[in-house]
């Protein structure tokens, strides 16, 4: 694993933070998921107003343990009405981040994280696209159906084209569904690059210290433009932003 930092701390160090940040951020998981079930008859802005502000618990956490912060360029191009948000996938990080980043928001996701005890039935109340990804084109049907129901209603639409985390300095195969969602509704694309995995890790219980570089690009239109065109241009512009910010340290 590449370490951000030129003077990592020692390992006995890393694994003290990640500790202290696992005991606060495990059960507090827990309780919030709970919690967001209990809210089952509140309107889900209620809902999302409590997710946003466990969110910002949980970053506030990982800076005072980890000591992981992060840096965001481009938040002008984010437009004030909704979009699409095509953003890279490398560890769980950018899961809890892009909700404090973009407006009111659903998640493109697997259909199998909603059986999940409390964190699925959570997420069921957070209106998500759930979907069975072993349906094929039905799969992308019922995207554009609910993507569109989505957007209409003014809330964003994020999803991980490449539908699952791919580790750093690698490229996954960018689905076409969003990129059929933005071609049949007419609602831009907005690109994500981020390096969070470089110092959260996938599958890694330790935490690298120092500051996620993340890059948020202008938005993509859709109009006159086919699903295969919009998703040439949104992947080229997150791994070309990729590249460059894989060089930058702290």
């Amino acid at each position: 694993m590449p370490q951000p930092n030129n003077e990592q701390p020692s390992r006995p160090v890393l694994l003290v933070r990640a500790t202290a940040f696992w005991i606060v951020f495990a059960p507090t998981t827990v309780i919030a998921a709970i919690l967001v079930v209990l809210m089952f008859p509140f309107p889900l802005t209620s809902r999302q107003a409590f997710v946003i502000t466990y969110v910002r618990f949980i970053l506030w956490w990982l800076r005072i343990t980890c000591k992981l912060d992060h840096e965001i360029q481009g938040i002008e191009h984010i437009p004030p009405d909704t979009g699409i948000v095509f953003s890279k996938h490398q560890s769980t990080w950018e899961t809890f981040a892009i909700q404090i980043i973009f407006p009111a928001q659903i998640w493109v996701t697997k259909r199998e994280l909603l059986w999940v005890p409390f964190f699925g039935w959570a997420l069921a109340l957070m209106k998500p696209i759930a979907l069975n990804r072993g349906s094929g084109r039905a799969a992308v049907e019922q995207l554009v159906k609910q993507g569109m129901e989505r957007l209409d209603a003014g809330l964003w639409v994020i999803l991980f084209p490449e539908g699952t985390r791919v580790a750093p300095g690698r490229k996954g195969r960018y689905k076409i569904g969003g990129a059929v969602l933005a071609e049949r509704s007419g609602y831009p694309i907005i690109p994500v690059a981020h390096n969070a995995g470089e110092y959260w890790p996938r599958r890694s219980f330790i935490k690298y210290p120092g500051t996620i570089q993340v890059r948020i690009g202008a938005p993509i239109s859709s109009n006159s433009k086919s699903a295969q065109q919009i998703l040439q241009e949104a992947s080229g512009w997150i791994e070309s932003s990729m590249t460059e910010i894989t060089t930058l340290k702290d």
